[in-house]
C-alpha cells in the first residue's frame, strides 16, 4: 500500500501544521538554507509515494526556487505524486500581453509548475479573465476552491449586523461579494471602480442611499497596494456608513499599511491564513482538507508528527 504525507516550506508551517493534524498526516518542514552569493540550499524530509507540498506562494521568486529543488529531491528520492497546494498562487495577475514584448506571467507560471507537480491546488486565483484552471496547467489536475464558505462561517460566527451591506470595491469582486451576501442573507453592491494607476483610483457607487446609516462590509480577493480598499472605505464613509469592515482572502499588503487602513475609516481588516500576515482570523484547513481526502483514500497515513 502506498504512503502519503505532508512537507511544508517554511513560511507555511503553522497552516500546514494545522492542515496536516485535519488529515491526520505527518508534517515535515523543508529545510532552506541561504549561501552568501543568494543561492539556496534545499532539504526535505524522506519521499512518501504521494507527497503534499504546502507553499504559500507570496514573495515568491525564492520560493518556486525553493519548489523546484524540493520536488527534484523527492522524485529521486521516490515519491511517485507531488501535490502542490498554494493557498496563494502566484503570478496569475497577467495573463495577457498588454503591451508590445510583455511576458505572459501565467502562462510561464502554468507551464512550469505543470512539468514540476502532478496537481495544484489554490483558493481565490486571480484568473478574472481565464474562465478555467485546468487550461493554466497542461496535462496536470488543477483545482480553484472558494475561501467564501470559511469566510461567510466565520463572519457568521460573530453574529454579524442583519443591516450590513456586503461590499465589492470592484465589479472583479462580484462573485466574491454575491457568494459571501447570499450565504449570509444580506444586501450586497458592487463599487464601480476607475484605475489612473498602481497607486491612484476613484470608486463610486450606483445607490450611495443603501449605504446611509447601515454598517458595510468590504469583501476582496487580494488586497496588494490597499488604494482600491482605501478609496472605497473614504467613499463608504463619505455616504454615511455607520462603520466600515473589510475581510480578504490574500493579504498581500505589508502590515504597516493597517494603520492607514484605520485612518481611512475601516475599522477591522480580516483575512484567510493563505499567506501568513498579522491580519490571519480565517482558516483554509477545512476546506484544504476536503479537496485532498481524495489522495489518502488508498494510501497509508503514516503517524503524525510535528
Amino acid at each position: 500500500m502506498s504512503t502519503i504525507a505532508l512537507q511544508t516550506l517554511p513560511s507555511g508551517a503553522d497552516a500546514a501544521k494545522r492542515l496536516a493534524a485535519r488529515l491526520g498526516l505527518a508534517c515535515g518542514e523543508i529545510a532552506v538554507h541561504r549561501f552568501p552569493d543568494g543561492e539556496l540550499r534545499v532539504a526535505v524530509a524522506p519521499a512518501s509515494d504521494t507527497t503534499i507540498l504546502y507553499a504559500p506562494l507570496d514573495q515568491p521568486n525564492d520560493k518556486l526556487i525553493t519548489l523546484l529543488f524540493a520536488a527534484e529531491a523527492l522524485r529521486r528520492g521516490g515519491a511517485k505524486r507531488l501535490v502542490l497546494v498554494a493557498p496563494y498562487l502566484c503570478y496569475m495577475r497577467q495573463d495577457a500581453a498588454f503591451h508590445a514584448g510583455e511576458a505572459i506571467s501565467q502562462r510561464a507560471m502554468g507551464n512550469l509548475l505543470a512539468t514540476t507537480v502532478d496537481r495544484v491546488v489554490t483558493v481565490d486565483a486571480h484568473l478574472h479573465r481565464t474562465p478555467d484552471i485546468r487550461s493554466v496547467f497542461p496535462g496536470i489536475e488543477a483545482e480553484n476552491l472558494s475561501a467564501m464558505p470559511a469566510i461567510a462561517k466565520a463572519l457568521a460566527a460573530d453574529s454579524i449586523d442583519p443591516a450590513t451591506v456586503v461590499i465589492g470595491p470592484d465589479m472583479e469582486s462580484e462573485p466574491w461579494v454575491s457568494d459571501v451576501a447570499s450565504r449570509l442573507r444580506l444586501q450586497h453592491t458592487v463599487a464601480r471602480k476607475t484605475r489612473h494607476g498602481d497607486r491612484s483610483v476613484a470608486v463610486s457607487f450606483a445607490d450611495p442611499a443603501l449605504l446611509s446609516g447601515r454598517p458595510a462590509l468590504m469583501v476582496d480577493d487580494i488586497v496588494s497596494s490597499g488604494t482600491t480598499l482605501t478609496a472605497a472605505a473614504k467613499a463608504l464613509r463619505a455616504m454615511g456608513a455607520t462603520v466600515v469592515d473589510a475581510v480578504v482572502t490574500h493579504a498581500l499588503f505589508p502590515p504597516a499599511m493597517i494603520a492607514a487602513f484605520t485612518e481611512a475609516g475601516i475599522r477591522s481588516i480580516r483575512s484567510t491564513d493563505s499567506v501568513p500576515h498579522p491580519t490571519n482570523a480565517i482558516s483554509l484547513d477545512e476546506i484544504l482538507a476536503a479537496a485532498l481526502r481524495s489522495e489518502s483514500a488508498t494510501t497509508h497515513l503514516p503517524e503524525t508528527t510535528t
